[in-house]
């Protein structure tokens, strides 16, 4: 049972991650005026193509290059 229990885990914490990323990056953006999903799309339409781990850590420890990127996406939302 414990080998299932293991295997399950393995799977879930995966998802548990990309949810957390999610949440701080949303938290993040919405202090910008954007919500999540315009600013992935914006970072699509810029052809910014970072992962939402990277993109995470950098809302927490480099602020600064993090706005940049929120700016970007808002331009190439504008257009």
């Amino acid at each position: 049972k414990a080998g299932q229990y293991a295997y399950r885990g393995r799977k879930e914490r995966k998802r548990d991650f990309r949810r957390l990323w999610i949440a701080r990056i949303s938290a993040a953006v919405q202090d910008q005026g954007l919500n999540y999903s315009q600013f992935m799309h914006g970072l699509k339409l810029s052809n910014i193509e970072i992962n939402r781990k990277a993109l995470s850590n950098m809302a927490i420890e480099d602020a600064t290059t993090f706005n940049a990127l929120v700016a970007q996406a808002k331009v190439a939302l504008a257009k």
